[in-house]
């Protein structure tokens, strides 16, 4: 396809796009996808070629290739034995409008120019190329010790966690485990002497149900993030948000049931896979005591124990400022305590409940008795 030197310098000052095809395990059909919309793109007259092809002998794979131009790999010798590598330099110099390039967390053979082939994508994004890639869950740095602990494989070949979130596109290539394993006994994924060894240790349905989960998971997080910092998610025309994970607010004070609170929030936003969020309103009038300090302290202590956020405001307004909390962090579901207040003061003044309820849309608000005996905030 011809340019024309206005858009080839259109190109060349800005950074290309990357799409990333990400899968629970080996043999989920991540090259194929790839491959698959790489023709797709080709049939509407874009510029496609394949940088790096891993087809691991799968001939399904092998023929969704067809059609599509190869850039030829560069040959590195190492001890004497020739060894090949994606050439990114004649990728390049190819200048396509798209390169497909398979398994982003490959370590490059010795005496190549970058380490690893994602540094080689960042380079031909920098000039301008979009590019698709595919990388499998258990390469994602930040989960390689629970991967470890569910598969007891340590993945030596890794990306950084940057690499998924600068993405512009993250797409899970989703199987269920159990057609997984009718691939692999199909002969589909491994050779047929590796079937056996495969289905006793990685791909053990277990490790398969927890890698999934995973993989669904990470790509849940990395979109909503993506989109809260591009404010992607905004409100409609009702003013409402739309959330995909759920976020858990504890509204605490000096009541010393607010450890009961903490914990009951804790146990709400683990069930859920959600987020944790503590808040206390500070009243700017109101003087707190050592005492009441030091639980306030300890609650703090006792949300990062549960891995949560401790948030503090000042504020007259109880209600407002938990609602505006609740406005700034996406929160989806709220607990409360039992308000003390007497019958009277509530029939005078409403209780922070009601108040919470008229503030409030499309958040599920819950309300924690006290216990007749208030546990305590212990030091650690």
């Amino acid at each position: 396809m011809l340019y024309s030197s206005e858009m080839s310098g259109d190109r060349k000052r800005r950074r290309g796009k990357h799409k990333i095809f990400i899968g629970m395990s080996p043999g989920v059909g991540k090259t194929y996808r790839m491959l698959q919309e790489g023709k797709q793109l080709k049939e509407e007259g874009i510029d496609v070629v394949i940088g790096l092809l891993e087809t691991h002998g799968r001939e399904e794979t092998a023929e969704q290739a067809i059609g599509l131009e190869i850039v030829p790999r560069q040959q590195i010798t190492v001890s004497g034995i020739t060894l090949t590598e994606m050439d990114t330099d004649a990728v390049v110099a190819r200048q396509p409008q798209f390169a497909l390039i398979d398994e982003l967390a490959h370590t490059n053979v010795p005496g190549s120019q970058r380490e690893k082939r994602y540094q080689d994508v960042e380079y031909i994004l920098s000039k301008g190329i979009d590019v698709y890639s595919t990388v499998n869950i258990q390469h994602l740095e930040s989960l390689n010790d629970i991967v470890a602990r569910i598969t007891g494989i340590v993945v030596r070949e890794r990306i950084p966690d940057r690499v998924l979130e600068a993405a512009d596109e993250v797409v899970v290539v989703d199987v269920t485990p159990e057609t997984l394993e009718e691939r692999l006994t199909e002969g589909k994924i491994y050779a047929p002497h590796k079937i056996d060894q495969a289905l006793q240790h990685f791909f053990q349905r277990r490790n398969l149900i927890a890698l999934r989960e995973l993989a669904l998971r990470e790509v849940a997080d990395n979109i909503e993030e993506e989109a809260i910092e591009q404010e992607a998610i905004g409100a409609n025309s009702k003013g409402e948000y739309c959330n995909i994970l759920e976020r858990v607010l504890v509204c605490i004070s000096t009541n010393p049931n607010s450890v009961q609170l903490i914990r009951r929030g804790a146990r709400i936003a683990s069930y859920m896979n959600g987020r944790l969020y503590v808040l206390f309103v500070d009243n700017p009038e109101r003087f707190l005591t050592r005492e009441e300090s030091l639980h306030i302290h300890n609650c703090e202590k006792l949300c990062q124990e549960f891995s949560g956020e401790f948030l503090r405001v000042t504020s007259y307004d109880i209600a407002n400022a938990i609602a505006n909390v609740a406005t700034e962090y996406r929160i989806t579901q709220i607990v409360v305590g039992k308000s003390p207040r007497s019958r009277w003061k509530l029939l005078l003044r409403g209780s922070l409940t009601q108040q919470l309820v008229r503030l409030l849309k499309n958040i599920d608000l819950h309300i924690i008795a006290s216990d007749k005996k208030p546990a305590r905030c212990l030091d650690s």
